[in-house]
C-alpha cells in the first residue's frame, strides 16, 4: 500500500437487505490495511452475533450517554434502534494510516459530510424493488409489517445515490465486490496519497 500519513474514509450505504455489510466483509478480506468500522448499537444481539466482533451492543442508557457527551461520529434511529460511529475509534484508525470503511445509512453518511470531513462515499443499490422485496422476506424474520416499513424506507433511499461519489449495483456478489475493490484501489492511487511516494521515486532519477 502506498505510505501516507493518514488513511482514508471510506463510507458505503444502501437500503436495508442490499447487502452493503456483506459486500464490506469480502472486501476487507481481500484488501489489505483497509479495515470496517465496528458500529455500537443499543439492540440486543442476534443468533451468532458477538459482542466487540459483529458490532459493540450497549444498553440504550449508555448509548444516550455516549451521544450526550459527544462520542459519536455519526448516530442515527434505525427501526427503532440506535447505531452509531465512534469518534474517536475513528480517529484512531485513520492516524494509523489505515484505510477505514463505514457501513451506515443514508442519514448517517449525511452527518459524517456535515462535518467537513472528506470521505469516498459509495452507495449499494439492489437491481430492482422485487429483487431487494424477495432479498428482505427471503432472509428475514420479521413480521410483514416491519418488512414492509423496510421497503418504504428504501423507496426514500435509493433517491439520495445522487449524493454519492460511486455508485455499485449489487446483482451478484463476486462482480459487485470486485466493483468495490477497484474503488478503493483507485483512491489510492490518487496523487494525494501517492504523492510522498512517488517523490521519493523522482529523486531517483538525480
Amino acid at each position: 500500500m502506498p505510505s501516507k500519513s493518514r488513511g482514508l474514509l471510506f463510507i458505503v450505504s444502501a437500503p436495508s437487505g442490499a447487502g452493503k455489510t456483506t459486500l464490506v466483509e469480502r472486501l476487507v478480506e481481500q484488501v489489505p490495511h483497509l479495515r470496517l468500522s465496528r458500529s455500537y448499537t443499543s439492540r440486543a444481539a442476534r443468533d451468532g452475533e458477538t459482542d466487540g466482533v459483529d458490532y459493540n451492543f450497549v444498553t440504550r442508557e449508555r448509548f444516550e450517554a455516549m451521544v450526550a457527551v459527544g462520542e459519536f461520529l455519526e448516530w442515527a434511529d434505525v427501526f427503532g434502534n440506535l447505531y452509531g460511529t465512534s469518534a474517536a475509534d475513528t480517529e484512531r484508525v485513520l492516524d494509523l494510516g489505515t484505510d477505514l470503511v463505514l457501513v451506515i445509512d443514508v442519514q448517517g453518511a449525511r452527518k459524517v459530510r456535515r462535518r467537513g470531513i472528506e470521505t469516498t462515499a459509495v452507495f449499494v443499490m439492489p437491481p430492482s424493488f422485487e429483487v431487494l422485496e424477495a432479498r428482505l422476506r427471503g432472509r428475514s424474520k420479521d413480521a410483514d409489517e416491519v418488512v414492509r416499513r423496510r421497503l418504504q424506507v428504501a423507496q426514500q433511499e435509493v433517491a439520495a445515490f445522487v449524493e454519492y461519489d460511486f455508485v455499485v449495483i449489487n446483482d451478484e456478489l463476486t462482480a459487485a465486490v470486485d466493483r468495490l475493490r477497484s474503488i478503493v484501489l483507485a483512491e489510492r492511487a490518487r496523487l494525494k496519497c501517492m504523492r510522498g511516494e512517488a517523490d521519493e521515486i523522482v529523486r531517483t532519477f538525480g
